[in-house]
This record gives C-alpha cells, structure tokens and sequence, in this order.
C-alpha cells in the first residue's frame, strides 16, 4: 500500500478517482473517517488528510505503463500539467529517454503538489 499525504481529502479524491483513475485504473476508494483507499493494481493507494502537509521534492508514486506517450497524452487531456526540468533533455512531452534506451519516465504533481511519475521500460 502508497501512502500519499494530502491537505484536501475531497480536491485529492476526485484527482486520483476522476483524472488518474481512467489513465491508471484506480478503482473506486473506499472512504472511512481516517483516509480514502483506492485499488490500484495489486495494491492499494491509501490518502492520508494532515492540514500541515508540505509535498516533498521527490516522487513519491509512480506507475509502470506500456506506453508513455499514450499514458502522457490521457493524463494532458484530464488537465494534468506535465513537468518539464530545464536542461534534463525531455521531449516536447516531458518524456524523458534515459540514456540507455531503457526507459522513458515522465512526472507530474497530483492535486496536493506530490511528485508522481509513469515509466515505460523498455
């Protein structure tokens, strides 16, 4: 199970059930007094409410996709702003190729500022 801190449980809520649910099939939450758990996969995405949350620099969440540019062209069409980090190198997308070929990663924050990201490995 993802724990993900968030300030606004309901604003969080309809992000990971509205806009990410349809890109990475997150399931329907369950709801109790202390959080919203989501199924995701073979586990779960549980969303902690703390009023004095401040997001971290770091992902804290990511996704394994077969296709990055498809996973990137669902979640810009939901409203979600990809990152672009100036001078890391990434495509007009935001995707980056690693050097490799291995992967293309590409992250974007979640309504509460927390760093997520999707990975195609190749």
């Amino acid at each position: 199970m993802a724990m993900i801190c968030v300030t606004d449980r309901e604003r969080a809520r309809a992000f990971y059930r509205d806009v990410l649910g349809p890109v990475f099939g997150i399931g329907a939450p369950a709801i109790d007094p202390f959080g919203d758990q989501f199924p995701c996969g073979d586990g779960f995405i549980r969303l902690t409410a703390l009023p004095d949350w401040a997001p971290g620099k770091y992902p804290v969440l990511g996704w394994k996709v077969a296709d990055a540019g498809a996973a990137v062209t669902g979640l810009v069409a939901a409203g979600v702003e990809m990152l672009i980090y100036p001078g890391f190198g990434q495509d007009e997308e935001g995707i980056w190729n690693s050097p490799d070929g291995g992967a293309r990663i590409a992250w974007f924050n979640d309504s509460e500022g927390n760093l997520l990201s999707l990975t195609q490995q190749r």
